[in-house]
């Protein structure tokens, strides 16, 4: 079966739990090729041991992709077709275009870490009045789970992807709002690997060429470095020992180290839960209480989006450098209804994922909610002078972030 909107409207407004989409892959080498998942706080690896749904057997995983990454990655795919023209998503835009900045950049709310709540948004300006002062950015501080009108028009995705303003004037205490979109990648019977690292140098520098030396006085036409002990200050390096790799020539010793690991599967599982979205209200011009059809016609439109944000999302699976996956079977939606029975399944493609999306955009228009467009903020002096800083550090010294 397919979705269209009056269906995706009779599941909302009944009794049903959540959707569901559970995807198979191999690594796009094919079976038995090793894959790289993300590395977390000292270099490791985030193994564990899970159930595996198919046989009951506790198995050794790996976390390929987690549930923040996941967000990030259906946000970014939502952005790129905004961009492309073929659905309309509120958004908060902040423009870094300032001629004293070394690097211009942008930044969106389907971008920003803590979404229409970060800071980069909360330190810009529009129309010349402080974001968070002016009388869309005043919307997160009355929005609630019974009051999600303003931020559904506003930045409707932060209703499915979770949002806390902290960074706020309220601090912990600013509005909170329940992720409705779960999804992660795991990689099944990990068997660890090794990793290989080694370097030739084609200019055949070697280590008895140095000492190398800090030059104590910088130019346009000379390295950071010298061979003149007399123009320089310390030998390079952190052990001063001014080895030519220090500077990145010479050839780098073969290392071998634990790196990797060869699965028997990975599985994306994404869970759209439409328990969360009944909790959401959406009462128009102010008053104290909401209109059923009204809710209906939100809680669609956020549904939609999250079953396109989910759909697009795995058009790409290239995690990261040596993790492309590719999927074993087709995606299907499945719906968790009544217990006991089987989950009735929905096919949907791209295309019809953004179809169903514009037609409940335009119901829920049609139904007066709220519904932005692009919202252009400009970053406030401060906090253009601050990026100039960091830039300018980090341009010169290779300083880290705090």
């Amino acid at each position: 079966m397919t979705i269209d909107l009056q269906t995706l409207k009779d599941v909302v407004g009944g009794t049903a739990v959540a959707f569901r989409c559970v995807t198979d892959y191999q690594p796009a080498g094919g079976p038995g090729d090793k894959i790289f998942p993300p590395t977390y706080e000292g270099g490791k690896y985030a193994t564990e041991e899970r159930v595996d749904p198919a046989t009951g057997e506790i198995r050794q995983c790996v976390l390929l992709d987690s549930v923040q990454s996941q967000a990030n990655r259906m946000e970014l795919a939502l952005l790129e077709a905004h961009r492309a023209g073929t659905v309309q998503i509120p958004l908060l835009v902040t423009r870094f275009d300032q001629e004293k900045l070394l690097k211009k950049f942008s930044v969106t709310s389907l971008e920003a870490p803590h979404r229409v709540a970060d800071a980069l948004f909360r330190d810009s300006l529009l129309d010349g009045t402080i974001f968070r002062e002016s009388e869309k950015g005043r919307i997160l501080d009355t929005a609630e789970v019974r009051n999600a009108i303003g931020l559904f028009g506003l930045c409707p995705t932060a209703l499915i992807f979770g949002l806390w303003d902290s960074t706020g004037p309220r601090g912990g205490l600013g509005c909170k709002f329940q992720r409705a979109v779960a999804s992660e990648i795991v990689g099944y019977d990990v068997v660890g690997g090794k990793k290989t690292g080694s370097r030739i140098d084609p200019a055949q520098i070697t280590l008895g060429a140095g000492p190398l030396y800090e030059r104590t006085s910088s130019g346009d036409e000379v390295p950071d470095w010298t061979l003149d002990e007399k123009a320089g200050s310390n030998k390079l390096g952190k052990d001063k020992k001014g080895r030519p790799s220090e500077a990145n020539h010479g050839n780098v010793t073969p290392t071998i180290t634990e790196g990797g690991f060869t699965i028997s599967r990975a599985r994306q599982t994404t869970t759209l839960s439409l328990a969360v979205l009944r909790r959401l209200r959406f009462p128009l011009n102010g008053v104290a209480d909401s209109n059923h059809e009204t809710d209906i016609a939100a809680r669609s439109a956020l549904a939609a989006l999250g079953l396109a944000a989910g759909t697009l999302a795995r058009v790409d699976t290239d995690l990261r450098s040596r993790c492309q996956l590719f999927a074993e079977q087709e995606p299907v939606w499945e719906l968790l209804d009544r217990p006991g029975e089987s989950p009735r399944e929905f096919e949907l493609s791209p295309e019809d994922a953004l179809k169903l999306l514009a037609a409940a955009i335009v119901e829920a228009k049609n139904a007066g909610l709220p519904w932005e467009g692009e919202i252009e903020l400009t970053p406030s002096p401060d906090l253009v002078e601050l990026v100039r800083r960091s830039q300018e550090l980090a341009n010169t010294s290779g300083e880290e972030e705090d």
